[in-house]
């Protein structure tokens, strides 16, 4: 197991505090770049939620979100330091593509990032 960047994770504990969905981030994961805004983790966890609800077929995973608090089912000593980035009007970079077009949710385990840098990473689909 990695130990994920500290100036990272304080970003996204700032990004919890704060509850603000404002900034931008760009990272590298194995297989993956990812770039779009950062969430805090509730207003992530209930969008998504917001989003199955609406589904036909996955309304039912809408209760699974909702139920979750967080940062409870981790041990006292760690519950003040994220271990987790929520992304949302997020893409995955390929090329010169951003998929998908509109932007999605991730949540990406920050002992997975190997590089990141602040902002989006402009891309075009042309």
């Amino acid at each position: 197991m990695t130990h994920p960047d500290d100036l990272l994770v304080a970003i996204a504990a700032m990004v919890e505090s704060r509850h603000s969905s404002r900034m931008s981030l760009t990272v590298v994961i194995p297989g993956a770049v990812i770039t779009g805004r950062l969430a805090p983790e509730a207003l992530w966890k209930e969008r998504v939620a917001e989003v199955l609800r609406d589904s036909e077929h996955l309304g039912q995973f809408a209760s699974a979100f909702a139920s979750l608090q967080g940062s409870g089912d981790r041990p006292p000593e760690h519950r003040d330091r994220p271990t987790h980035l929520h992304f949302h009007v997020a893409r995955i970079l390929q090329g010169s593509f951003g998929i998908p077009d509109t932007g999605g949710m991730y949540r990406v385990a920050l002992e997975d990032v190997s590089a990141w840098t602040i902002g989006d990473i402009g891309y075009s689909d042309q």
